[in-house]
């Protein structure tokens, strides 16, 4: 089934939805951000060793259930990394809806090589 060109009111709904996912996106991660440095002025301590690196997401999620400033952090600016990402993915479906194919290519390669480099960046990392 074709869809039919979208009107201008859904194109500005989509760009409205966008600039509320970068906004939302830097609210939340600053939020979490700031829960972190509270916890970690409350304790005096990171909760980990000097020069420690997370290694995978199990040891940061264990950071968080555990209440380790540096996990909740780290997990603020892992919100704040992927609020640009959410856009790429909510950019492709708008250039899908108004059928401007070369864009929504464009923009899925994009997408392929944040998520590429996010992936070689925790191998190399390891």
């Amino acid at each position: 089934m074709k869809t039919s060109k979208p009107t201008t009111n859904e194109m500005q709904a989509v760009e409205q939805t966008i600039g509320k996912i970068l906004r939302w996106g830097v609210i939340v991660a600053a939020t979490i951000m700031i829960i972190g440095l509270l916890l970690y002025l409350m304790s005096g301590s990171l909760g980990v060793a000097t020069h420690y690196h997370v290694k995978n997401f199990s040891e940061l999620l264990q950071g968080l259930v555990t209440g380790k400033p540096y996990a909740v952090m780290m997990t603020g600016i892992f919100a704040l990394i992927l609020t640009p990402v959410l856009r790429v993915v909510v950019s492709i479906y708008s250039f899908y809806r108004e059928h401007d194919s070369l864009y929504m290519v464009i923009t899925s390669l994009v997408l392929v090589i944040l998520l590429t480099s996010f992936w070689l960046g925790i191998e190399f990392h390891l």
